[in-house]
């Protein structure tokens, strides 16, 4: 058995790879809001929704907490050492901004269909990786899931209706 107190970061370190995570999430954030801010006056507004669509004021007010919270599990689990676990999270990452630019992007709630379901899975994914590492790390995933889940959900519905 490894003593994790001999192989943790120093602070520096660690505050650096967490600076690291934050800026991470945030241009993921950043890159899938180019997909997306200019298509919701425009393409978006012109779709029909279903009855528990959020208002868009929401959507970056939940987006800010989720990216916040990624990045912390990201680091989390990094201070672990565990480099392999850290594949499903920059895979669900990628996908996350992969999903806006398939569904704003593309204006393809079909394509963003296909995305958003293989978003979920890496999702769970990464939190069964990270659930033997750091217990945190992988609770801290359980609200983007929750959120993604839901998402998965309106995006079909608008799918349907469109």
């Amino acid at each position: 058995m490894t003593n994790t107190a001999a192989i943790r970061p120093n602070g520096r370190q660690d505050i650096a790879a967490l600076g690291a995570f934050l800026v991470l999430s945030a241009l993921a954030g950043g890159l899938g809001s180019v997909a997306t801010t200019p298509n919701i006056p425009t393409w978006y507004a012109g779709l029909a929704k279903p009855w528990f669509n959020p208002p868009n004021l929401a959507f970056p007010i939940v987006w800010t907490l989720l990216y916040v919270m990624i990045a912390v599990a990201g680091w989390l689990a990094w201070r672990e050492h565990r480099p392999r676990a850290l594949v499903p999270f920059f895979v669900q990452i990628a996908l996350n901004v992969a999903w806006s630019f398939a569904f704003f992007g593309m204006h393809s709630p079909a394509a963003g269909l296909v995305v958003i379901g293989a978003l979920w899975l890496s999702i769970v994914w990464t939190m069964m990786l990270f659930w033997p590492l750091s217990r945190a790390a992988s609770l801290l995933l359980a609200p983007y899931l929750a959120w993604v889940s839901f998402a998965a959900l309106l995006n079909a519905a608008i799918l349907w209706l469109n």
